[in-house]
């Protein structure tokens, strides 16, 4: 007896946005979340609102979300990126599935990661990003880190100047988020909201999270690599800014601030591309269209790979 799955037909990847032309993020707590076609749905005493599951880069789902499994099915589908968080979005627990179905960019990273030169070379690309009017190929990963250091205290510096805040340094417990001045929540919960986007972002590409590159140890050493390329131009900023206004609940308004700021300054699509770039160390461009490929190869030994779904072999059964 044929069963019909309930729901729309699931989509087919040629339909799907790419992650860099979709939102970056949505925050959820305190809700059932459920599916409606191919939309999600967030209900709560206040009523309930519909978001195609297509058009989100990641849906973070905070304490108090209920999600049914037809939920996560069309989230599948769509493959948005569903990552649980703590309260206020400041910690991380899992995510889900990746967008790509191609291995040829986590291949490309483990490949640079595991050998010391390719891995040196990568790392300094990442600080020439940030010191794009020097020539960083000559420094040691010590000098790297202190000028990256030195930069980012200045950045501390120039933004509580700019907003009038008395800055002294960065003090914060992962354990207590109240214990913070305002800038210092604002600034933690700046910082988990751009290491909630890198990382949906990184794990859509097909990547892995914990191969980093200048960050070593921990299973999410590669999105504070990335996550480190923009702290000082999107984070810091938006933290001190809102630190300055006085709002009352400094997380969410850092989230909101921190998700207009992605939108506006198309953040999804500059980390996809600074990612392929640094990986692959080509024209962005000429990659994207290939982490769709639905085709299993076997390893035929050295640089060899031979087709997949074929019997090889003459033994007769």
């Amino acid at each position: 007896m044929n069963q019909k799955i309930p729901g729309s037909r699931p989509p087919e990847r040629a339909e799907l946005s790419r992650i860099q032309d979709r939102l970056t993020f949505l925050y959820l707590e305190h809700c059932v979340v459920h599916r409606d076609a191919n939309a999600i749905t967030a209900t709560d005493d206040r009523g309930t609102v519909h978001v195609p599951a297509a058009s989100l880069g990641a849906l973070l789902l905070g304490p108090g979300t209920t999600v049914s499994q037809q939920a996560m099915v069309v989230l599948a589908e769509s493959a948005t990126t569903a990552v649980w968080v703590g309260e206020r979005g400041v910690r991380y627990y899992a995510h889900g599935r990746s967008l790509a179905r191609s291995s040829s960019l986590l291949q490309a990273q483990a490949q640079l990661v595991t050998n010391q030169s390719s891995r040196l070379r990568v790392a300094r690309a990442m600080y020439a990003m940030r010191f794009p009017d020097e020539d960083v190929s000559a420094l040691t990963m010590q000098q790297l880190r202190g000028r990256e250091g030195a930069r980012v205290r200045k950045c501390y510096r120039e933004q509580a100047q700019v907003h009038g805040i008395e800055w002294k340094n960065r003090l914060y417990d992962p354990k207590d988020f109240e214990s913070g001045d305002p800038v210092n929540q604002a600034l933690s919960a700046a910082t988990t909201a751009l290491y909630g986007l890198t990382h949906a972002v990184i794990v859509s590409l097909g990547c892995s999270p914990g191969l980093g590159f200048v960050h070593t140890g921990h299973e999410r050493s590669f999105v504070y690599d990335i996550a480190d390329l923009y702290k000082s131009e999107y984070a810091i900023p938006c933290a001190f800014e809102v630190a300055a206004s006085d709002f009352s609940d400094i997380a969410a308004e850092t989230r909101r601030a921190m998700r207009d700021r992605f939108y506006d300054g198309a953040l999804l699509d500059r980390c996809v591309r600074d990612i392929i770039r640094l990986l692959t160390d080509t024209d962005p461009d000429t990659v994207t269209d290939d982490l769709g490929g639905d085709v299993v190869q076997l390893w035929d030994g050295a640089d060899r790979e031979v087709a997949g779904g074929v019997a090889y072999g003459e033994v007769d059964w």
